[in-house]
């Protein structure tokens, strides 16, 4: 009977657990100019740490372990994840793409940031939202307490457009890589929007010389944390060491058998450290 008892105990804690947690997240639309901005909030501290998804990418989509393990490890900081203008559930407008993107990307989220009345924050930016955090700490240095990033760089290099245009073709991909994207857009409306971000990639190196954010990366004053999975495919690992060597405040973590969602594949130990370096005083 003992055994019994114990067992409805800890089935009970266990519902109530998860109920909590998802009581503590809240999705919802904030007006930012003429969008409106899809979000989750999750957690209810003072402190702040927007989450920046990846190209296509949406809070859920890129950023579900961050969403409901941070609030326990960063108790004094709400977590932000935001779905970028023509991205996941901020539809319409229709992405815009062009060789502002990355710059348009980091005033909304910005703006948002100020909407939502915590003007000063952190940052978690990954793949594309890495490049846009860049930016916005370099443009916006009042604004960005401190910055974590991975799977990012301030250019593009002629390999990494080799790389880009061979997953171009989504009917290429495996079903699980493809099937969280088809789910969010439908998959001709997937495969059309991969296609678009492709070109708006491969122009930055055809038209820019490259060129995401090197301008932005010398003014950056806050400290940052740079993530790498060392099998990265997507980023070349010239990248690392020329940030590193820009930013005045840096610290660095290596995944040795890490690709590029570390943030996924090791989500336990990635939300840890970042967690740290979240709490620690600089």
């Amino acid at each position: 009977m003992f055994v019994n008892t114990l067992s409805n105990f800890l089935k009970i804690s266990r519902t109530h657990l998860i109920r909590n947690m998802h009581n503590s997240i809240k999705e919802h639309k904030v007006k930012v100019g003429n969008v409106d901005i899809n979000i989750v909030e999750a957690g209810s501290g003072n402190n702040s740490v927007l989450l920046m998804p990846g190209a296509l990418g949406s809070a859920w989509t890129d950023f579900k372990p961050q969403i409901e393990s941070l609030p326990k490890l960063l108790p004094n900081y709400t977590i932000i994840a935001w779905d970028p203008p023509g991205y996941g559930k901020s539809i319409p407008p229709k992405r815009n793409f062009g060789l502002e993107f990355f710059q348009n990307d980091a005033k909304c989220a910005v703006d948002l940031m100020k909407s939502l009345n915590r003007p000063k924050f952190s940052i978690l930016g990954w793949s594309d939202g890495g490049v846009t955090a860049l930016i916005m700490a370099g443009r916006y240095t009042e604004n960005v307490e401190k910055l974590a990033i991975w799977g990012a760089g301030a250019y593009i290099n002629e390999d990494e457009v080799k790389a880009i245009e061979g997953i171009r073709d989504v009917n290429k991909w495996s079903p699980r890589m493809r099937e969280p994207m088809e789910q969010v857009y439908g998959a001709e409306r997937f495969a059309e929007l991969w296609s678009q971000w492709t070109d708006a990639e491969i122009a930055y190196y055809t038209h820019c010389n490259g060129n995401f954010c090197r301008s932005e990366v010398t003014k950056i004053k806050s400290p940052t944390f740079i993530l790498h999975g060392k099998k990265d495919p997507m980023v070349a690992a010239e990248h690392i060491p020329y940030l590193r060597q820009r930013l005045p405040f840096v610290k660095y973590h290596e995944f040795p058998d890490g690709k590029h969602n570390i943030h996924l594949r090791y989500a336990d130990e990635f939300n840890k450290l970042v967690s740290d370096f979240f709490l620690k005083k600089i």
